[in-house]
């Protein structure tokens, strides 16, 4: 994956998929379900696991999901309503143990502040084995706090994430990586300090592999 970025190259699998689609209202009471969601086969799996389901996704509400780190807790809370498909296979890959035990192989600390996760082979080239559309609107802002999917070009998500530690708003300009969640202010202090112990600056000045091993041990929705 990548963000479009002299200083940013973001692994991730290419092939293209379908228009993104809709959501339904929901009756009262209830919760709404986008009317499907496209995941394409792409790549070979770095970690075997099943897709999402393509119907029947939730599109209201939020749901919240920690990250424990070797070096503390993050907390992420998801907006369905916004972005289903992306929570929708976030949730997925979470479940089946895809995250857990997986080293977040990349920081970025010039330009843009990012540490990059979701790749469990650390290379910045694994993937789940299938990609799915971008779920953006043209007014996304990758201030702190922000959790977005990386990608490697329009509608190429798909596991691999970013957590914005710091204003990174040089991203503004080619808002193509779809928000799918934020952090909390104590899970931001746990990015921040693995930041700033800096990167090894193997992909360039201000990017690399984070000096301060990054992993993530499990992932479960709160």
């Amino acid at each position: 994956m990548k963000l479009h970025h002299p200083a940013i190259v973001l692994a991730c699998t290419v092939a293209l998929v379908g228009p993104l689609l809709g959501c339904d209202r929901a009756a009262p009471g209830t919760a709404a379900a986008a009317p499907g969601c496209q995941y394409e086969a792409s790549g070979e799996a770095a970690k075997t696991v099943q897709p999402p389901k393509t119907s029947g996704a939730a599109s209201t509400g939020t749901v919240t999901f920690v990250l424990t780190l070797n070096a503390g807790d993050v907390v992420i809370t998801m907006d369905r309503r916004k972005t289903p498909c992306t929570v929708n296979s976030f949730e997925s890959l979470a479940r089946q143990g895809y995250f857990d035990h997986t080293v977040c192989h990349r920081l970025t600390d010039v330009g843009i502040r990012v540490l990059q996760c979701g790749d469990p082979t650390a290379t910045g080239s694994g993937g789940p084995g299938y990609q799915f559309a971008n779920e953006t609107d043209g007014t996304e802002s990758y201030t702190t706090g922000v959790v977005a999917m990386a990608n490697a070009g329009p509608d190429t998500n798909g596991s691999q994430f970013f957590l914005v530690w710091g204003d990174s708003t040089q991203l503004d300009s080619s808002p193509d990586y779809t928000i799918f969640g934020r952090m909390d202010t104590p899970s931001i202090a746990v990015v921040a300090k693995i930041a700033a112990a800096g990167q090894d600056g193997s992909n360039g000045d201000g990017d690399g592999k984070p000096n301060s091993p990054a992993e993530i041990i499990s992932v479960k929705q709160r």
